[in-house]
């Protein structure tokens, strides 16, 4: 929907979705869309019923796919289902349904190596004594400070690693409680919604996103109907107390967090 209502018309959304099923896409955030947000990344996992409702969507619809900030791997033992599509670190891995491996975006190896070695090389004990997390996500590495004991140093202490990333000819990226290091600047969730679409046969799609890494997706999801990709692009906000304002304002749809998500994917399936 190239601007969003004044009144999201979700009814008439659910309808066509489900009218439109086998040439539709039902794209999804995992961390904040469908699962909780917790202190730790590595505690989160997608509730069992919502995992119930994905998987019957992937029997109905043409894709679905859970876009994520994760590696795919790891997503996928975050959602707990192979009949879906994981297209993971932003858009470089991509991993069909059932298959062993994600498929890497060529030419990779050396910008991840750099990204590797600059974060291991910024980890610091004035960091760590923040209460600041290094992740290791392969071609990406990210700093995550939720928990930590004052917020406001830990972040502060990020802006220098953001700017060394950047003279170091680097990509920083910053999200909710978490600064990414990228390899290069052509990634992002907009790029992942390209991939997950690619060789499908979707006309009408749907995504969901909590953050501000998702506001690429609303754009894509947006440019993509506007060049007439997509007969119709859905943008789903899910909303929570830490969600940025632009993720409501931009949103054709706003549900209230991961439940009332979970609750649409229903409607969807029903």
């Amino acid at each position: 929907m190239s601007s969003p209502p004044q009144t999201p018309p979700r009814e008439q959304i659910v309808a066509l979705f489900r009218e439109r099923a086998r040439e539709a896409a039902i794209l999804c955030d995992i961390d904040g869309t469908l699962a909780p947000v917790v202190e730790r990344a590595h505690d989160a996992m997608v509730p069992p019923d919502t995992r119930r409702i994905l998987a019957e969507l992937s029997a109905r619809f043409a894709l679905v796919a859970c876009i994520s900030g994760r590696q795919a791997l790891q997503a996928r033992r975050m959602v707990g289902l192979d009949s879906v599509t994981y297209v993971g670190n932003h858009g470089l891995e991509r991993l069909a349904p059932r298959a062993e491996r994600p498929q890497l975006e060529p030419g990779l190896e050396e910008p991840a190596a750099r990204v590797r070695a600059f974060a291991r090389s910024r980890y610091d004990a004035a960091l760590e004594e923040a209460g600041v997390r290094l992740e290791d996500k392969d071609s990406i590495w990210a700093f995550h400070w939720r928990g930590a004991p004052d917020p406001a140093r830990a972040r502060a202490l990020l802006e220098g690693v953001a700017g060394a990333a950047e003279g170091a000819g680097l990509v920083p990226h910053w999200g909710r409680m978490v600064l990414e290091i990228r390899p290069t600047a052509a990634v992002d969730k907009g790029t992942a919604v390209d991939r997950a679409l690619a060789g499908s046969p979707v006309r009408v799609a749907l995504f969901g996103g909590d953050d501000t890494t998702d506001l690429d997706a609303f754009r894509r999801i947006r440019a993509l109907e506007s060049e007439g990709s997509l007969d119709v692009g859905v943008c789903v906000g899910v909303a929570s107390a830490e969600s940025p304002q632009e993720i409501t304002a931009q949103a054709d749809l706003v549900v209230g967090g991961p439940r009332e998500f979970r609750d649409l994917l229903g409607r969807l399936a029903a």
